[in-house]
């Protein structure tokens, strides 16, 4: 039915335009998503250089790494009650400073424990940030009434791009220590620009409160659902680290491809990822998400089979693009539901379990690879994605605000 806008004009039906309070803070929050995605991966590609500096072994080095995810998971469950006392939006912007700061310390370290120390702050502050934004996000989304949870997620995406192919090109110019000094003084200079967006306004109401409500309400009685959407953050997550840590080997030791061939597997993944992020508001918007979670899962189920078990290289690679395509939105789905129903400690809770999953994954690969094979073991993420699809399809009804 028609309708009479602010200027007396007549408007046809529709999701009425975010107000430009409402667009300054999905704009400043997208911001902030990127910005974690760019941090992040200008540590990761600095690794090996620090690896050395440190004379770290293997195995040394993989201890100090737990320092990132023990910091992370315990800080995400935290960071839940810090949001609901002084609100997402102060809590985002503490741990957007805190993180570019942290990523300078990894490369002043001379030894692996000391390595490990420094990077339990650095993943608490990673953890931090991750809960805090996306419970703000959860918050915006409500308010606007229109599934933009997957922008955010696609920006991480882009920021982490932007990051590890800027340190790729700087890798052999400037030293870590130089190299992650200039992103500490970017990120900080981010987070100024961004910060007063977030600061000035209290995180917004929901557009249809009465609707909106019955989620908060009914979780008193089904604790259990928001770890049923924190498993489904995990199916996925499982993928993307087993992906990440896994890909590139299974197309040079089992397909026997060229180097920069197999270097370029999760390329190919994580960009499909992030395209099947940037169109997944109209996505969400054209099928629920119900069947986006089980159309995603279904997807990602198929093409981490043909990826797992082709014959061909770029076979394969067409398999890790589809599982990107597929897998893409379940993860923001999932914390999204879990914010709805329990607020920042739901966002808390989704978040550790993903995370979870994306520890999970490389080892458990491993594992399975030395049981079996390695073609075998990727077939796992295939499951997963099934087991996502699944939960997705039987909770419709708990998923449908």
């Amino acid at each position: 039915m028609p309708r009479l806008n602010k200027v007396g004009t007549v408007s046809v039906d529709g999701p009425p335009s975010p107000s430009p309070s409402l667009t300054r803070l999905r704009i400043a929050l997208t911001v902030f998503f990127a910005l974690d995605g760019f941090v992040f991966a200008g540590w990761v590609v600095r690794i090996p250089a620090i690896k050395e500096q440190t004379g770290a072994s293997a195995s040394a080095l993989g201890l100090a790494l737990l320092g990132v995810s023990a910091g992370a998971v315990v800080t995400m469950m935290l960071t839940g009650g810090l949001c609901r006392r002084f609100g997402s939006h102060a809590v985002t912007v503490a741990c957007g400073v805190l993180l570019p700061l942290t990523v300078a310390l990894p490369p002043l370290t001379h030894s692996p424990l000391a390595l490990g120390l420094v990077l339990l702050v650095f993943g608490a502050a990673y953890g931090g940030i991750n809960v805090a934004m996306n419970s703000a996000a959860v918050d915006l989304v409500a308010a606007l009434g229109r599934p933009v949870m997957p922008s955010f997620h696609a920006a991480f995406s882009l920021g982490g791009m932007v990051g590890s192919g800027l340190g790729g090109l700087v890798a052999g110019h400037l030293s870590p220590t130089r190299h992650l000094l200039a992103i500490t003084v970017i990120g900080l200079v981010v987070t100024a620009a961004a910060a007063p967006a977030l600061l000035r306004h209290t995180p917004p109401r929901p557009a249809r409160p009465a609707q909106d409500d019955a989620p908060r309400r009914l979780v008193r009685g089904t604790r259990g659902l928001v770890v049923v959407f924190g498993l489904v953050a995990l199916c996925t997550a499982y993928g993307e680290g087993a992906l990440a840590d896994w890909s590139a080997l299974h197309l040079e030791q089992d397909l026997h491809a060229h180097p920069g061939v197999a270097a370029a597997s999760y390329s190919c993944f994580a960009l499909a990822m992030t395209v099947g992020r940037l169109s997944g508001t109209t996505l969400l918007e054209r099928l629920g998400r119900t069947r986006t979670v089980v159309c995603g899962g279904a997807t990602g189920a198929a093409g981490m089979l043909l990826g797992s078990l082709a014959p061909s290289v770029w076979l394969t690679l067409v398999g890790f693009a589809v599982t990107g395509l597929g897998l893409a939105n379940i993860f923001p789905v999932a914390v999204e539901r879990a914010g709805a129903l329990a607020g920042p400690t739901g966002v808390a809770a989704a978040s550790t379990l993903g995370y979870g999953g994306m520890l999970l994954g490389p080892p458990a690969i491993g594992f399975m690879a030395d049981w079996f094979s390695l073609p075998t073991a990727l077939t796992s993420v295939a499951l997963l994605a099934a087991v996502a699809a699944t939960i997705g399809f039987t909770t419709r009804n708990a998923a449908t605000p």
